[in-house]
């Protein structure tokens, strides 16, 4: 496994898998680092510049990459708000896992490391034949994985937990984010996380509380991302 790529990867959709690649590109920024983010592929936006574009939101809040094109951190753009499989068979546009392999393997010789962001979470197709889990095992990335902190996140993170397990993919990173719209209290976060540590041997890294600035997130977010990439299963 590689340790200067990194998989971001949710729970479910939704979950803040673009603030965590953020926060993960300020951080090893900060580090003195070279990092580049890559969304391999993205649904529901038209244009990498579209409003709903996950790149554009990362080069409009990561000084370094203002100003870039966010197309450069993308292959495949698709339309229809849905598993990457459909989106791509909506408009007869398959995609192809060595195309994707091979721009990570390029982006890889010029940037370390490399943050990149799934869509959605482990078992959502991609192709006729292959999961979003089967291209993190291929690239030789490491998972790290964003989940809600509220109700239902235990259930959600140990099934992706143990789908990893079951490949044999080692050393995953979890962290929760917090909804402003609706905060977990924090009396229950702390349960979530005794509950995934005594059934899956893996730590919460912590919380992610609301982000008013994404361009200048709080510095005690750091710690948080700290001990996530430090973690070890």
């Amino acid at each position: 496994m590689k340790n200067n790529r990194f998989f971001v990867l949710g729970t479910d959709t939704g979950v803040g898998k673009t603030v965590l690649s953020l926060l993960l590109m300020h951080y090893f920024s900060k580090k003195g680092a070279n990092p580049f983010y890559i969304k391999p592929f993205q649904t529901g936006c038209s244009h990498p510049l579209d409003t709903d574009s996950d790149a554009r939101m990362i080069y409009e809040s990561f000084p370094p990459l203002k100003g870039k094109n966010p197309e450069d951190s993308m292959i495949y753009c698709l339309k229809n708000a849905k598993a990457p499989y459909f989106a791509a068979r909506n408009q007869h546009n398959p995609m192809n896992i060595d195309t994707v392999l091979s721009f990570i393997h390029e982006k890889g010789k010029n940037h370390d490391p490399l943050i990149i962001e799934a869509a959605g979470g482990l078992l959502v197709p991609v192709t006729e034949k292959s999961l979003i889990i089967d291209l993190v095992q291929q690239s030789g990335a490491r998972p790290i994985i964003a989940a809600r902190a509220g109700l239902g996140t235990i259930n959600h993170c140990l099934l992706s937990l143990e789908a990893l397990r079951h490949r044999g993919i080692e050393s995953p990173g979890l962290v929760f984010i917090q909804k402003d719209t609706d905060p977990t209290s924090l009396a229950m976060v702390k349960e979530n996380m005794e509950a995934i540590a005594m059934f899956s041997d893996v730590q919460v890294a912590g919380l992610i509380p609301h982000i008013p600035d994404f361009s200048h997130p709080d510095p005690a977010l750091f710690e948080v991302i700290h001990t996530l990439i430090s973690q070890k299963a």
